[in-house]
């Protein structure tokens, strides 16, 4: 493991590690993540994970989206203790085995956050300050997801490969948004979308 990408304290990193084990143990199980990427897990899930908290605005309910294995979710919240203010971190997934992975990483880790085992969709708006979502679905449908969810004022952070522009200009003939994309700091070619008053068209 590296922590070169991370300013972060030691308590904070040895959580990261933990967790980066706990993955590892896990996905052979319920398949958490490819298995080619479990050679380079650090590179393209946690320091991935973990440039969407740096990029968030001041807030104190964090909700990612179809949290999966963590990314980012966990990861958030594991860093979201470095601050020593009280924030919520709520993670929604409506795979159940994938809901006990997310509830023991967070026992284990000792993290305050807590799952909504349930489709995005039908959950009642969670007025967050964050949505993020990874590697869930195209910009159009998260979009929707983030409308139901963010309160006014808030902020969607989405990760998205190489073909972001694309989706964001397929995006636009539905919706109207503001929209940064910053280069994501593991692939020169993806971006972070920093999203903020969305509207439908």
């Amino acid at each position: 493991m590296q922590s070169d990408d991370l300013n972060v304290s030691r308590e904070t990193f040895a959580k990261l590690e933990a967790f980066s084990d706990l993955v590892l143990k896990w996905t052979p199980k319920i398949n958490l993540i490819s298995k080619q990427s479990m050679q380079d897990l650090w590179s393209r899930h946690i320091v991935d994970s973990a440039q969407l908290y740096d990029l968030a605005p001041p807030f104190k309910r964090w909700v990612d989206l179809g949290s999966g294995g963590g990314f980012p979710g966990i990861v958030v919240s594991i860093l979201g203790q470095d601050d020593r203010i009280k924030r919520e971190f709520i993670l929604v997934e409506s795979d159940q085995r994938k809901c006990a992975f997310l509830r023991t990483a967070i026992r284990e880790l000792n993290l305050q956050a807590r799952v909504i085992s349930d489709r995005i969709e039908d959950v009642p708006p969670l007025a967050a300050d964050i949505v993020s979502a990874r590697a869930l679905a195209d910009l159009s449908v998260l979009l929707g997801f983030a409308e139901r969810h963010l309160k006014p004022g808030g902020t969607a952070l989405f990760p998205k490969g190489a073909k972001w522009s694309t989706e964001d200009e397929a995006a636009r003939t539905e919706w109207s948004y503001h929209c940064d994309a910053i280069t994501s700091k593991t692939s020169p070619d993806a971006a972070v979308l920093k999203i903020k008053d969305i509207k439908r068209v």
